[in-house]
């Protein structure tokens, strides 16, 4: 991360100039890409009686507690 809080991700990632969740998990972070237009992406699948904030509260707690699983997993920390 430079002075100005940016991140800079191997070209293999193939994300550039695409917005992205960032979620921290102990001493590493985990980035998560984001369609350009999640509600068509989801089309008509998706469901659900929770807000949209209830969602992504959910969706990062979930993802936060993996992520730190898998990395004691592999002694990351």
């Amino acid at each position: 991360m430079d002075n100005r809080r940016r991140i800079t991700l191997p070209r293999e990632t193939k994300i550039m100039g695409t917005k992205a969740i960032v979620i921290p998990a102990g001493s590493f972070v985990v980035v998560v890409p984001l369609p350009k237009e999640p509600l068509k992406e989801a089309g008509s699948w998706l469901r659900s009686k929770r807000s949209r904030a209830e969602l992504k509260k959910l969706a990062e707690s979930l993802a936060r507690k993996e992520s730190i699983k898998r990395a004691k997993r592999y002694k990351q920390i």
